[in-house]
């Protein structure tokens, strides 16, 4: 088997586990709020974190030397994840990836402020594609732009500043370490914003399996999609990973009913351009 193909079957695994998380929160969105959510999401993954790096040996990897990155990147994603949930409940699921796949976008414009990097013509362009297809996406009117549009938009940059990050400590950490406090300080986060009011709701019989499905599908979207871009180049993965988009869409249509708005297609798949487009012009030979 070859390492595309195996990359291939890895992003199947991202593919599935994003599409089960939007789908359990959504289920879940009528008996906790976003904060609750991301509060049971992170105790599941200090859970399976503490115990894989238990069970491997692998806890002398964490480190502590660049804890303040480490809590700016959480906050960020924190942040984001909220915002990712409330779009899910808010507008179709199609339209929330949609939007999402905009984060690349966002990492090209920040990424000379956070990372130092150079913003070149191909990258301006890159951009200007994007935006073109969040306007495609969101068709700026009075009816396009409501509060799950902006939300889901507005994800996207939080997401951008938590890939720049991860960027910056990946060149000196193992995923462990990331993963770990990942998980810890999110999890101090959802213990605060959740219970500042003094009411944390409890999972039930229901809603306890699919917070334990959020959980799981969380760590392994990224454990997937880390794998994938380990055996292949992301101009083999980023393809793959725009199924996400369709296979949403699929499933919004089977579970609630969506109907496939094909204006979101298109503009995704002038989003899906102007980021293949980038990555084709950096990693050419």
């Amino acid at each position: 088997m070859t390492a595309t193909v195996t990359a291939a079957l890895w992003m199947l695994g991202t593919i599935t586990s994003f599409s089960v998380m939007a789908v359990a929160g959504r289920e879940v969105s009528h008996a906790l709020d976003t904060f609750e959510i991301m509060m049971y999401r992170s105790l599941v993954g200090v859970v399976i974190v503490v115990a894989l790096a238990s069970a491997t040996g692998s806890f002398g990897q964490v480190q502590t030397a660049r804890l303040g990155t480490h809590l700016i990147r959480n906050v960020a994603h924190f942040t984001g994840q909220n915002l990712w949930f409330l779009a899910v409940t808010l507008i179709p699921l199609a339209q929330v990836f949609a939007l999402e796949f905009t984060t690349p976008i966002w990492v090209i414009l920040l990424s000379p402020l956070v990372l130092g990097e150079r913003l070149t013509p191909m990258r301006a362009l890159a951009a200007a594609l994007g935006f073109a297809g969040i306007l495609i996406v969101a068709r700026p009117d009075m009816a396009g732009i409501n509060t799950g549009v902006i939300t889901a938009a507005s994800c996207a940059i939080f997401f951008a500043i938590t890939i720049m990050l991860t960027k910056r400590l990946t060149r000196h950490e193992e995923i462990v370490s990331i993963l770990f406090w990942l998980t810890g300080m999110q999890l101090i986060m959802g213990l605060i914003t959740a219970g500042y009011d003094g009411d944390i709701a409890l999972p039930d019989a229901t809603t306890g399996p699919w917070v334990a499905l959020i959980g799981c599908a969380g760590l392994m979207a990224h454990y997937c999609l880390t794998k994938a871009l380990s055996l292949a180049p992301a101009t083999v993965v980023v393809p793959i990973d725009f199924v996400r988009l369709p296979t949403i869409a699929v499933v919004g249509m089977l579970v609630y009913g969506e109907a496939i708005d094909i204006w979101v297609l298109v503009g995704a798949v002038v989003i899906f351009g102007g980021n293949y487009l980038n990555l084709w012009w950096e990693t050419r030979g």
